[in-house]
């Protein structure tokens, strides 16, 4: 078994802004981001330059992840585990990821895994091997300490396709268009079953835009032209409430 990749560990904080835009909308402001920025170098043609994006969500049995997040509390987070294919036998990078949120600042921990490790990330009694696997990773500690008290296990596996654009002129200022996102009720990354897969805001696309300290002018002339305005929409939640795992009360 190899050892864990240690240059993949990879620390995030950033301020992200989501947007729900129907079909039309969607191409008129892809459009004009089109004269600002430049496909991310990880997009396939053949996919109309967009690639997959599939994670599996932890979470308790009661959903306590998810009423942190509908609740809207100031400091939170979440696990997952992430890839970019359907295929288990694909060569496609595997991370464990968290995620959070501390006042209005975002911030994300990801760390790359040997593609042996994804069973015990995924049992509830399998994380104390994680451990002497990989020592030096406060990731994988505060993972297994968390998965341990609050007995966290995989509840929803969310896929989407995402054509992303970097900046020209702002190597900090990202902007990604997801759509056609599915969940399924599972704790499997790669599950057989397929019948109960569901569609999520069909027909709509989430814009995302990611960045340190502010926004370029040129995009804040695009929000208000369209008048747009962001909106609390996770991807976690809805698959959440898509397959019928949680409720929002609110």
């Amino acid at each position: 078994m190899n050892a864990p990749i240690a240059n993949q560990v990879q620390d995030f904080s950033r301020y992200e802004f989501k947007y729900l835009l129907p079909l039309r909308l969607r191409e008129m402001i892809e459009a004009e981001v089109q004269q600002f920025m430049r496909y991310d170098g990880f997009v396939d043609p053949d996919l109309e330059n967009q690639y997959l994006v599939r994670s599996l969500y932890f979470d308790t049995d009661d959903a306590a992840n998810f009423y942190e997040k509908v609740d809207g509390l100031k400091t939170r987070r979440k696990y997952r585990v992430r890839t970019y294919t359907t295929d288990s036998t694909a060569a496609a990078p595997m991370f464990l990821e968290m995620k959070g949120r501390h006042n209005q600042r975002t911030y994300k921990h990801r760390l790359q895994l040997d593609p042996d490790d994804l069973s015990p990330i995924l049992r509830l009694d399998g994380q104390y091997s994680l451990l002497k696997r990989y020592p030096d990773f406060p990731l994988m500690e505060t993972f297994v300490y968390d998965v341990t008290r609050k007995r966290l296990r995989p509840r929803v596996l969310v896929d989407y396709q995402r054509r992303p654009y970097t900046s020209h002129f702002d190597l900090n200022f990202r902007v990604t268009f997801d759509q056609a996102i599915t969940a399924l009720a599972t704790d499997r990354l790669f599950p057989s079953e397929s019948g109960q897969i569901r569609s999520c805001v069909a027909g709509w696309t989430i814009l995302e835009i990611k960045f340190h300290r502010r926004i370029p002018a040129w995009f804040h002339r695009i929000l208000q032209a369209h008048e747009l305005r962001s909106l609390s929409i996770s991807k976690f939640v809805v698959g959440m409430k898509t397959c019928g795992l949680a409720t929002d009360l609110s």
